[in-house]
């Protein structure tokens, strides 16, 4: 098949064939397709768009890039969730032990933070012993055992998307929907789920800034994973402002502890319950979803769910004492307390310039290469709409250097906004798209 032909018609607005995707994507995982024309096909794709038959076509090529997870052995629908990232975005170690304890199957393959966003797999790996890379075997084992587990992607898992996305990175093509979502869907397909439930994030923290382009996102997303016989729900959820009060790794596992013990921020509860609801109710394990609400708060209520984590914890070879013991997880050598320069109302708690003051801290990377400090990060204490006064502290930094802290600080020069106008906090749930 003609390489320079493929990338020829996608340059001019024409379509690939099936035949002419998989073509493109086996020839880059085998190495008989150079980088330098994967990369132009991508760009032409960042260009011109695929058609939505385009985009299932190349779904279907990366999930035949490698292997794919059976779980057809396991008794009940399989369901996953996958969120777009944001600033301390943390509610798959909460979510995933909820549906489990309910009698969900739960199979997730989660990614590391880059930049300003962080990773799942980054904040589990803050519980001393954890890991995250287990076989496909013991990962298939442990959702049968368990209900769910979290690893990594290993090499044999959707190779076609590892390699199509570091390309994307280097290109400058990473924000392309078709790309985007058949990356996405088809890492999650290759779990083996049967349903999936998305968390699209909208706002200044988030890879899609408006309501208008997130939607965009997961009307797309939708199309491709129902076209692949998968039940699909999208959430558009906010990410102007931090979720929660938690920005790095072990704070953040602190912070989804507490809400397994029926405390923590409310705006990250309440996520987790609409999440985990449409989760169960994907999983047909309620009848609608207020009920699927109710029988995902009682999982939390009856310390059913916190178990199942400790459970799991133990399992992936983590020290399970630290769901009753939270000084257990890495702590800083220091804490700094940022305060507001006048009274007045909260107007803007900038995500963004959380995220990246939490990565110059040393919670997150700046580069694929970065080392992650699991001790580090932000406690944000104050959210939009709550009433300041001067010198009151608004967020708490925990460090371990005083050069990092020194270059987090000028970076919270931005973070937030105080005005003498009442304004209300945005909501938390943009809509929902079935």
């Amino acid at each position: 098949m003609n390489v320079v032909e493929i990338i020829r018609k996608k340059r001019d607005q024409e379509s690939n064939s099936p035949q002419e995707i998989r073509h493109m994507v086996q020839g880059a995982v085998e190495g008989e397709i150079p980088e330098y024309q994967v990369s132009a096909w991508l760009m032409a794709v960042y260009l011109n768009g695929l058609e939505a038959e385009e985009t299932r076509s190349l779904t279907q090529a990366l999930i035949d890039s490698g292997r794919t997870v059976d779980l057809s052995h396991i008794p009940g629908l399989k369901v996953d969730k996958h969120s777009t990232g944001g600033v301390g975005d943390k509610t798959s170690p909460i979510i995933a032990p909820i549906v489990a304890a309910a009698g969900g199957r739960v199979p997730m393959v989660s990614g590391r933070g880059l930049g300003h966003t962080g990773g799942t797999l980054d904040k589990l790996e803050s519980i001393p012993g954890f890991r995250v890379d287990l076989s496909l075997q013991r990962f298939t084992q442990l959702v049968e055992e368990c209900g769910f587990a979290l690893i990594g992607q290993t090499d044999e898992f959707n190779p076609g998307d590892r390699i199509l996305y570091a390309l994307r990175d280097v290109t400058s093509t990473v924000e392309s929907i078709p790309l985007i979502v058949s990356s996405i869907i088809s890492k999650k397909v290759a779990e083996g789920i049967d349903a999936l439930v998305l968390d699209v994030k909208t706002g200044g923290g988030a890879f899609m800034k408006t309501p208008q382009r997130s939607r965009e996102l997961a009307r797309a997303l939708i199309e491709a994973g129902t076209g692949l016989g998968k039940r699909v729900v999208a959430l558009i959820s906010d990410m102007s402002q931090p979720l929660g009060r938690a920005v790095g790794n072990a704070l953040e596992i602190r912070e989804c502890i507490e809400v397994l013990r029926g405390e923590g921020p409310d705006d990250l509860r309440q996520l987790c319950l609409e999440l985990a609801g449409y989760m169960l109710l994907l999983s047909e394990l309620a009848p609608d979803i207020a009920s699927a609400r109710d029988l995902a708060r009682e999982q939390i209520s009856s310390g059913r769910a916190l178990r199942a984590l400790g459970a799991l914890i133990e399992k992936q070879h983590g020290d399970p004492r630290v769901v009753d013991d939270l000084s257990l997880l890495p702590g800083p050598r220091s804490e700094f307390e940022y305060t507001g320069p006048q009274s007045g109302v909260l107007h803007e708690v900038r995500a963004l310039s959380i995220g990246r003051a939490a990565m110059l801290l040393g919670a997150g990377r700046r580069t694929v290469d970065s080392r992650i400090n699991p001790a580090v990060g932000i406690e944000v204490l104050k959210k939009v709409g709550d009433h300041v006064e001067e010198g009151q502290s608004l967020a708490r930094l925990h460090y371990d250097d005083e050069s990092t802290l020194q270059q987090a600080l000028e970076e919270m020069e931005s973070a937030f906004f105080i005005s003498q106008e009442a304004v209300e906090a945005p909501p938390l749930i943009h809509d929902v798209l079935e």
